[in-house]
Order: C-alpha cells, then structure tokens, then sequence
C-alpha cells in the first residue's frame, strides 16, 4: 500500500474516533480562552482599597471574613481549593471546593465580590478530568496524540498533492 493512501486511511478513521473528545476540548478551550471576558465564567477582579505588596490584615482575619458568607460553604481551611492573594489589586481571592470564589479587601477585610467560578469545571472538561482520571489518561490523551498524528499526516498528504500538481504542470 502507497503511503499516501496508508495516510488517507489514518486521516479518514483516526478523525472519526477522536470527533467526541477533540469537540469537547475544543469547546472548553474557546470557553478557557475567553474566561476573561464574560464574568459567567470567571468573575471578574476587584481592586481594593489599598495596592501594595503587604495585606495589612491577618491571613486568619482574612479568611474570617471570607467565612462568612454562607453561599461559599466554608468555615475551616481545609473547605479551600484555593487562595489567591492578589498584592497589586489589594485583594485575596477564597475559591471553595464548591467554586465559589469570595473576594477580600487585604486591608479593610471587606468582602468585594462573591460569585460562583466555572473556569475550574471547564478546564477539568477540557483536559477529561471532570469525567474521571481514566478518561483523561485513556481518551483525552489518545485524541491529543491522534490530532498530532492527523496534523502531521495533513500537512503530509498536502505538500505532496501540492508537488504532484506542480511536477505534472511543468511537464
């Protein structure tokens, strides 16, 4: 069998058994490149009242006031996903394992902005982690690696086609 049609063949069946899981990378991806810009998927940054590189307040009092508000569903430390301490912008940012994000004034410990965060969840789409960590290893990855083979094996099947065309031109 030519290399070419060994290729076509790869190119027809390897884009059919990756569509599923390419689709949802790439939808999650665009909704990850533009989590910036539309506030439903990441809220966005306040400023607080005072930008320099210190939190005037206790890392303790800081996350007090965070605890109180009771949509996030956090009281001790361990309830965090994370904590974003944001010098420039005078704020902490609290994400509960539930993906609400509370934001904290580094200085007057006021709370700025609660809002729910699904950049998380999009990004564990994107990669197959929300599925399961098999899924990730087992589907997501293998697509990953079919697309590559299909990138490469396209641009093969086209700079080829390309210089048939040109060879049976000039003669």
């Amino acid at each position: 069998m030519r290399t070419s049609t060994l290729l076509r063949k790869i190119h027809y069946w390897g884009s059919f058994s990756i569509a599923l899981p390419l689709i949802i990378m790439i939808g999650a991806g665009i909704l990850l490149m533009v989590k910036k810009e539309f506030d439903w998927i990441q809220p966005p940054s306040q400023k607080g009242s005072e930008r320099q590189l210190v939190p005037m307040a206790s890392m303790q009092d800081l996350f007090d006031a965070a605890s109180t508000v009771e949509v996030a569903e956090f009281t001790r430390w361990d309830q965090l996903q994370r904590a974003d301490l944001k010098p420039g912008k005078g704020i902490i940012k609290f994400v509960s394992k539930t993906d609400w994000e509370v934001q904290i004034d580094t200085h007057t410990t006021e709370v700025l902005s609660v809002a729910q965060r699904r950049s998380d969840v999009i990004e564990s789409i994107h990669d197959g982690s929300f599925f399961a960590d098999w899924v990730k290893l087992w589907v997501f990855l293998p697509a990953g690696v079919g697309l590559f083979v299909l990138w490469v094996s396209g641009i093969y099947l086209f700079t080829f086609t390309e210089y048939k065309k040109r060879r049976n031109h000039r003669r």
